[in-house]
């Protein structure tokens, strides 16, 4: 029963397996809820600020923050690339670098030259893997983001965008649809678009009073916004990494459950195939006698 004994440790092993991706499976479930009742609890801030910053930008138009300025000339652009730190959540992380990957050739086709900051070990690693440039980077951020750790290194690229060293700063990142749908974007951070910069329609204009005057209130407001910009792509990016863990891991543990099932259907032939071999040939010998 040699065969037997290497099947029975082959289930054994597959049964170890589908335990530590049902926990996984089960931690990953919970981590999703709260991901998703912080990113979700963070869009309404986004939400405000924009609507505020639009009707800013409309009340004061003689000044124009940098920011909301198109730079040409510098042949550079800004690509902040955010995925996970921890891998085993599906095609996530695959999806996001092929589209960052589509956007990188697109940029180059126009004679564009990129540079990477990245959120997250995956894209670092595959940003490294593929040569691009990466001016700075960020990882193990945890379960929780922390805005005192993103703007560190995401300021390089704001602040080269705002001395006119970059032409444009894109963000790529995993938004989140529902449990089970995430969708990979890439979108322009800056400059700030028209649709981005657009006030809620059928509300009026307002008038500000500024203090101390409106530069300084429209620099600090637009730092905040893109601020805002960032975290809500990186809880939605962490958010979407738990769903999708959550749901690997259950495929994962069902398809433990449907090689157990097949690999003791095929002991049980083996072992009921040696049974028959051994009466066949008591009944033999028992006849030649």
């Amino acid at each position: 029963m040699a065969a037997g004994k290497e099947i029975r440790g082959k289930i054994k092993s597959v049964e170890n397996t589908k335990k530590i991706t049902k926990a996984m499976e089960m931690v990953a479930a919970s981590k999703m809820r709260k991901a998703q009742d912080r990113m979700r609890s963070a869009r309404p801030y986004a939400d405000k600020i924009r609507n505020i910053t639009a009707n800013l930008a409309q009340a004061n138009p003689e000044y124009r923050h940098p920011f909301m300025l198109r730079q040409d000339g510098s042949k550079k652009v800004g690509i902040i690339v955010v995925t996970t730190d921890k891998g085993l959540c599906g095609g996530l992380n695959t999806n996001v670098l092929r589209a960052t990957t589509t956007k990188l050739k697109e940029l180059e086709a126009q004679g564009l030259k990129a540079q990477a900051v990245a959120i997250g070990n995956k894209g670092f690693g595959f940003l490294n893997r593929i040569g691009a440039q990466v001016v700075s980077h960020v990882v193990q951020l945890g379960d929780t983001p922390h805005l005192d750790k993103l703007i560190g290194p995401v300021k390089v690229l704001l602040d080269a965008y705002a001395e006119g060293r970059l032409d444009a700063v894109y963000i790529s990142y995993t938004r989140f649809i529902n449990t089970m749908k995430q969708e990979p974007v890439v979108e322009q951070l800056l400059p700030l678009s028209a649709e981005q910069m657009q006030a809620d329609k059928g509300t009026h204009s307002w008038d500000y009073v500024y203090e101390p005057d409106a530069a300084a209130v429209i620099d600090d407001l637009m730092v905040r916004y893109v601020e805002a910009l960032i975290y809500q792509a990186v809880a939605e990016n962490m958010a979407s990494e738990q769903s999708a863990r959550m749901v690997a891991m259950k495929a994962a543990t069902d398809n433990a459950g449907n090689v157990i099932a097949e690999l003791k259907l095929v002991y049980n032939k083996t072992r009921q195939a040696a049974i028959t071999k051994e009466l066949s040939e008591i009944v033999a010998g028992a006849a030649a006698v």
